[in-house]
């Protein structure tokens, strides 16, 4: 194999500028193993700007915010899919009816949007009106796809009976594998960029619940503790945070007390 076929190495010096520009924008840090899996992540991009090093992609990445974008897209996994950790959902069902008030809900890492609308799901299902649903995140094209409400079928196959058919169209257009959520749903939850590792917008007001799930296992504890500490104001006396089933807050000091495995009641 000659150089010209070879793809450009990720040094540990230019890998640690990715990591930090990864850190800074999203709070989270990526270990010192992934820098292989970051080298052939980005190849793609090299290639499409016909660029023979990471140092010049870089440089790429400092003249177009749209480029860093799409490199924080590419090397933050957010997969998720419809009720994912559903005794969550199922909780919720519960516990919404005993408000004396419509829910707010927060879906504060909503990514490409399966989680808020389980949420708006559930909240319309255990109490039919007034209910809210803001559903945020910082990475502004899976936040348009979350909006658009259009889904392979896959994602949802943990669908309680009967709820598909009530809020989503199913196969209506091609392809006939894709569902989009219904008008009636769309139409009460609103999406809004919000980055949670910087100050949080003007006129969030208290929710009830804010679902922040498989989003801090990324973070360093001291990043936890400052997007915690930021959304402790927002979340109501008695209301609940969840956070996904693999991560701790442990050694945190945030006026929560844990009420089941992976939820806190705010004190």
């Amino acid at each position: 194999m000659t150089d010209a076929t070879c793809p450009p190495a990720l040094d540990q010096a230019c890998f640690e500028r990715i990591r930090q520009r990864v850190c800074q924008a999203t709070g989270y840090r990526l270990a010192d193993e992934r820098r292989a899996v970051v080298a052939s992540r980005l190849q793609s991009r090299l290639q499409h700007h016909g660029l023979t090093s990471f140092d010049a992609y870089l440089e790429r990445v400092d003249e177009q915010p749209a480029e860093q974008a799409l490199l924080l897209s590419l090397l933050i996994a957010r997969d998720t899919y419809f009720f994912r950790e559903h005794r969550h959902f199922e909780h919720l069902f519960r516990w919404l009816p005993s408000l004396d008030h419509p829910p707010r809900l927060w879906s504060a890492a909503c990514a490409s949007g399966e989680e808020a609308w389980s949420l708006a799901m559930v909240a319309d299902q255990s109490v039919p009106t007034g209910w809210e649903v803001l559903a945020s995140d910082y990475d502004s094209g899976l936040l348009q796809q979350a909006a658009r409400g259009r889904y392979d079928l896959s994602q949802a196959r943990y669908f309680p009976p009967g709820w598909m058919s009530r809020y989503c169209l199913c196969g209506a257009e091609p392809p006939a594998s894709r569902l989009q959520i219904a008008s009636g749903l769309r139409e009460r939850v609103r999406f809004e960029h919000i980055n949670l590792i910087q100050p949080l917008p003007d006129g969030l007001g208290e929710f009830d619940a804010i679902l922040l799930r498989n989003l801090l296992a990324g973070f360093d504890q001291r990043c936890k503790a400052d997007v915690l500490l930021r959304l402790m104001p927002h979340l109501r006396p008695g209301g609940l945070l969840m956070i996904g089933h693999s991560e701790s807050i442990h050694g945190l000091d945030l006026p929560l007390r844990p009420i089941l495995p992976s939820v806190f009641e705010r004190l």
